[in-house]
């Protein structure tokens, strides 16, 4: 007997164009307007304060004025670090520079860099804001002549910084510095060597900026609240006391890394330590999306990582693809299904990216509150990958304040010579410095 055909529960959808990047007045005030309410779904009503902010002054106004090309490196722990920023330089800086009598030649701004894939997963919302405030798209995982080209006009043009993490992605981390990749260094030597032969006589900056969130008593509270539901979402009894805050830490990081052991049959070895035993959780993850995939295990971790996402999402959004109105039904069916084994991959590439972080050391009792929550929250998201989940399932714990952190720049023009000499270790030391600067910020913010 014939059967109806159901709709699967994963479509395939044509491919997301957004226009070319611009500053349109209009989204910049309806920015003003909202833009505040939009971070109450990261940060709450937390205070936002900038510590060490001469730097920060300085260097928007050597840039705003056509004294230097700057670029902005900025942390990206949580998630909405670039909101949080593009909000905060566009109604923040202006008056809080003229109180400290810094004066800008003209309104301050910045043009961040973002994955190609935020405007998919982002919604309308995000395909509409991003290219009227400037924004330039970027692949990560292949490459993009377009894209590179459109970030040098940017930085040599100028007036306004360039913003970028030179993380890649979100981090999971305040308290350390898990990764940084290259690029950033390797973009600015290059734009600070264009700028030397156009004869244009300002100086490439590199402005290390860090995000530092801090609790009170609400945090502190809503972090037991967190516990106790990723306990529960294990199947484990509350402590009610007998247990401290480290064992329950404990418990439950092992109870949800043997269920993934379990998943990827992976044998038990208890003579290894947690860190161990959880890579090969998440190279096995790896592995499981590239053979759902068909893709080849080439390349490092993170070019692996990215070439799955990469593929994920082509499944899902048909690259170069404007409308699905005239194609078969036999062949809208298998595009469908594999969009949705672009899903399921996508499921285990979550785990590998976030797992790759995640191999910490518990927090002590005696550990800062802002590092015990979000330890908690990061266990949660451990739990959340397991269960399929995104960056979008994450639990953010709002902070009371949220601090924004400039060090002193990192003159590129003037590392140019060493760079021509050996491009390798000038990007290698230059690297090192930005990991510095950012180390010296948490070393001070701690102590």
């Amino acid at each position: 007997m014939y059967k109806p055909y159901k709709k699967p529960i994963m479509r395939v959808l044509p491919d997301i164009k957004v226009p070319e990047p611009r500053i349109s007045k209009f989204v910049v005030l309806l920015l003003r307007l909202l833009g505040r309410l939009y971070l109450l779904l990261f940060f709450g009503v937390a205070r936002i304060i900038m510590h060490e902010e001469k730097s920060l002054f300085d260097a928007f106004k050597r840039a705003l004025a056509g004294e230097s090309r700057c670029i902005i490196a900025f942390r990206h722990p949580n998630g909405g670090e670039p909101q949080l920023l593009a909000w905060s330089f566009l109604f923040k800086l202006r008056l809080l520079a003229a109180r400290k009598g810094v004066r800008f030649v003209r309104w301050p701004h910045a043009i961040f860099v973002y994955g190609y894939e935020v405007v998919r997963y982002g919604g309308w919302p995000a395909r509409y804001v991003m290219p009227n405030i400037g924004a330039l798209p970027i692949h990560h995982s292949k490459i993009d002549k377009e894209g590179m080209a459109m970030i040098y006009r940017t930085i040599i043009n100028g007036p306004y910084p360039l913003a970028l993490s030179p993380e890649g992605q979100v981090s999971y981390t305040i308290d350390s510095v898990p990764r940084l990749e290259p690029g950033i260094v390797r973009i600015g030597f290059y734009a600070a060597r264009q700028l030397e032969e156009k004869n244009k006589h300002c100086p490439l900056e590199i402005l290390p900026v860090s995000i530092h969130f801090r609790y009170g008593s609400w945090g502190k509270l809503n972090m037991e609240v967190l516990l106790r539901r990723i306990e529960k979402s294990c199947g484990l009894r509350r402590a009610d006391g007998k247990l401290s805050f480290v064992e329950r830490l404990r418990r439950c990081r092992e109870y949800i890394l043997e269920v993934n052991e379990r998943r990827y049959n992976i044998k038990v070895d208890v003579s290894l330590s947690f860190e161990e035993r959880l890579e090969r959780v998440i190279y096995a993850a790896l592995e499981t999306a590239e053979r759902i995939l068909g893709i080849k295990s080439d390349g490092d971790f993170f070019a692996r990582l990215y070439r799955v996402r990469h593929d994920c999402w082509d499944r899902i959004f048909l690259p170069g693809v404007d409308s699905l109105e005239h194609i078969t039904r036999l062949e809208r069916s298998t595009k469908d299904l594999g969009a949705g084994e672009g899903w399921y991959a996508a499921r285990h590439q979550e785990l590998a990216d976030f797992g790759w972080y995640f191999r910490r050391a518990l927090p002590t009792e005696e550990s800062a509150l802002h590092i015990r929550i979000e330890y908690v929250q990061n266990l949660w998201d451990f739990a959340n990958r397991t269960m399929g989940g995104a960056l979008s399932n994450r639990m953010n714990i709002f902070p009371r304040r949220v601090i924004i952190h400039a060090a002193p720049p990192i003159n590129l023009s003037e590392r140019l010579p060493r760079f021509k000499e050996n491009k390798k270790a000038a990007i290698a030391e230059s690297l090192s410095a930005l990991e510095k600067a950012y180390l010296d910020n948490i070393d001070e913010m701690n102590s």
